[in-house]
């Protein structure tokens, strides 16, 4: 884990370092393909940024080129990376296609409401210590990029693009808390959570109430207001969730199927787990 003194006091710095840093030691294979489909679907890496060349990001994740090599071609499998050869070659990012509504609508039917409610819990539990260590370790000029991010909420126009953006904006605060491990949970968290907001972020008035919680956890964290801050951004995270979980309550008990792999990009059905009706 890179640690806090060597972290830069930026979050979107901080949330590449996180990206970027060495993976478990276990599975590395599939924690590379994780670390970097989960930063591509959030769009911590932007569509069509080149990654580092092999031996580079290799040596940056802690892993042979080998292990890397494997990774890659999972993620070009995926959609999630294209390569070029030659000149000016190498690999890029590739956003994944925005989910279908039905599909998410079949995704969300996966949860129950119960587990709706403990995975808002840890979302509530991980921005608010977030934005609380956020207030009592930044200065105000390691806030730009979350206001850049919060101007990017503003104005976009469809609800994939904005909740690829609200999720960014929680993994940068956890980075503005100067928290390695409390930004890669936020990454692994939104994958889950992430591209189910689609289905609340289509509406205007709640994208300007959204950003209107996100600017005020940004004045608190600015004031140094460590308290308000995680109070605000816990009921940010509290109010997406029961939006929906209302969503979920209001599904025929036929929609009700498997909840697909987190990740937009995987669909098939987790093996072995049964998921039960609210």
């Amino acid at each position: 884990m890179v640690a806090v003194k060597q972290y830069v006091n930026n979050s979107a710095e901080g949330a590449r370092r996180a990206v970027f840093a060495p993976v478990d030691n276990r599975a590395r294979v599939d924690a590379v393909i994780r670390r970097l489909s989960d930063a591509i679907e959030l769009g911590l890496l932007a569509d069509g940024e080149q990654l580092p060349g092999e031996m580079e990001l290799a040596g940056q994740l802690g892993v042979s080129t080998v292990t890397l090599r494997e990774a890659l071609m999972a993620l070009r499998q995926q959609g999630l990376v294209t390569t070029r050869r030659g000149r000016g070659g190498g690999s890029f990012v590739s956003l994944p296609e925005v989910p279908g509504e039905e599909r998410l609508r079949v995704r969300l039917a996966g949860w129950s409401t119960e587990e709706l409610r403990d995975l808002g819990d840890h979302w509530a539990a991980l921005s608010g210590a977030a934005a609380q260590l956020a207030a009592e370790r930044t200065e105000p000029g390691d806030l730009q990029q979350l206001r850049r991010t919060l101007d990017e909420l503003a104005s976009a126009e469809d609800a994939a693009a904005r909740s690829r953006v609200y999720g960014r904006f929680h993994v940068e605060l956890a980075a503005a808390a100067q928290s390695a491990r409390l930004t890669r949970e936020q990454v692994a968290l939104q994958t889950e959570v992430g591209a189910l907001l689609c289905l609340v972020l289509g509406d205007d008035a709640y994208r300007e109430e959204v950003a209107d919680r996100h600017r005020s956890v940004i004045s608190a964290v600015q004031d140094g207001a460590h308290a308000s801050a995680r109070a605000l951004a816990e009921r940010c995270v509290q109010a997406s969730t029961a939006r929906l979980i209302a969503l979920r309550l209001a599904m025929p008990r036929a929609a009700s199927g498997p909840r697909p792999l987190e990740g937009t990009h995987e669909q098939e059905p987790r093996s072995g787990r049964r998921h039960g009706d609210a």
